[in-house]
């Protein structure tokens, strides 16, 4: 092994350790290993993406190089990696804490893998242990600060799911602050490294770990709301109910036709709900949960189609009886991606 692969493998090698002990710990494995891959190579996008635009930027930049590091860079890195998580958010591919910072640790690693190259290849004379240490570093930095974004901004969408933009701007300062004091610090790259070691795997660590509780907390509570929502519209009570009061209440909004969808499509919402949360409780588990069957594909086929015929007014109506929270959102996308 060349001297510069050695380099590279010390410096990245424990990150793509952490990130895979990340991925080990989801007790839920919310995220297949090909889309954490996929998230790497985007990671990896990104920071190609960085290079060209702080090239194009710095070039018309009043200041020095270090000045520009200060105060640029680390905002265009940072909303070149926030776009991927905005991406991620807006399909629905992640919902909690737990898998936000898996899926913002795997972009850092990507993009610190090729601003590490880049670096070995740049200045081949800096001495291992320097070349080590800024890269393992950065390395940590990146990962830990997109996991940061994204743990942030995955928390607010889950009270506003259709929340705009502006939802991911404390996180992206939270990240672009965390970047700047590395970049601050990289004077005395030991101390730079050191303090990034103890602030953001730990962070990191703690949030993952109080989400999977959180996580769990939640499908316990829902479980039981969505079973007495079944519950009473099997028996007929539904409508004698608030909820069910509620529904009437709407008659002069919509049709009776409409309301009818509304009520359809609470039960399918309530039935499609029970099955995800089963299928979080056999991964919790460590039992493989069985295929999809027919007939819940059909009840996911149905959903949207009554989401479709109610319009976006009515589901703005039902949302109180939805409780169309992020999480809520996210499980059934998550059950459409286990099919």
């Amino acid at each position: 092994m060349s001297a510069d692969a050695l380099r590279a493998a010390i410096a990245l090698l424990p990150v793509f350790v952490f990130l895979a002990a990340l991925v080990q710990g989801d007790s839920y494995k919310l995220l297949r290993l090909r889309t954490v891959l996929a998230l790497v190579v985007a990671g990896t996008v990104a920071a190609g993406l960085s290079y060209w635009t702080n090239t194009f930027v710095f070039a018309r930049f009043a200041g020095d190089f270090v000045a520009y590091t200060h105060s640029v860079s680390p905002w265009i890195e940072e909303v070149l990696k926030a776009i991927v998580v905005v991406f991620l958010l807006r399909t629905r591919q992640i919902g909690v804490p737990v898998d936000a910072g898996i899926a913002g640790f795997a972009i850092g690693t990507g993009f610190a893998l090729v601003e590490n190259l880049y670096y070995l290849a740049a200045r081949p004379d800096n001495p291992l242990p320097v070349q080590v240490i800024r890269g393992f570093g950065t390395a940590i930095m990146h990962g830990g600060t997109t996991a940061v974004l994204a743990m942030i901004a995955v928390t607010l969408y889950e009270s506003r799911p259709d929340g705009g933009s502006l939802l991911l701007l404390p996180g992206l300062l939270a990240a672009v602050a965390l970047h700047t004091g590395f970049n601050l610090l990289l004077v005395r790259p030991a101390v730079a490294v050191a303090a990034t070691l103890v602030v953001l795997p730990v962070a990191v660590y703690f949030i993952f770990r109080h989400s999977e509780l959180a996580v769990r907390n939640w499908v316990d509570e829902d479980f039981d709301s969505k079973m007495q929502l079944l519950e009473s519209m099997h028996a007929g009570d539904f409508l004698d109910s608030p909820a069910g009061r509620y529904l009437r209440a709407l008659s002069d909004r919509f049709s009776g036709e409409d309301r009818a969808d509304m009520l359809c499509l609470l039960r399918l919402h309530g039935e499609l709900a029970l099955r995800a949360k089963g299928v979080l409780l056999l991964r919790e588990s460590g039992i493989q949960e069985p295929p999809l069957d027919e007939e819940t594909r059909g009840k996911l086929i149905e959903l949207a189609a009554l989401e479709r015929a109610i319009g976006r007014t009515g589901m703005v109506a039902l949302r109180p009886l939805l409780v169309a929270s992020g999480k809520d959102l996210w499980q059934l996308k998550l059950l459409g991606r286990w099919s």
